[in-house]
């Protein structure tokens, strides 16, 4: 897996789309729900990418690194 410069800013700013967390910031999704999602498969493309480097960082305990990143929200989410 390869990460890009910019993948801190997205995990810190998109958006679940759908499901139990949907508005949440990938990188608050608890770490339960992403490890069901590691063990079952991640969704394909940038948002599995993104979740899979948010259960990185946050099994690393590196979650720290994103808050630099994080806009304020223009609606009211989950985060």
């Amino acid at each position: 897996m390869h990460f890009q410069p910019n993948d801190l800013e997205d995990v810190a700013n998109v958006t679940m789309p759908f499901g139990k967390f949907k508005g949440t910031r990938i990188h608050r999704l608890p770490e339960a729900y992403l490890i069901w999602f590691s063990e079952q498969g991640f969704p394909t493309g940038k948002l599995g990418e993104l979740m899979n480097l948010a259960l990185t960082l946050q099994t690393q305990g590196l979650e720290h690194l994103i808050l630099p990143f994080e806009r304020p929200s223009r609606r009211k989410d989950r985060s």
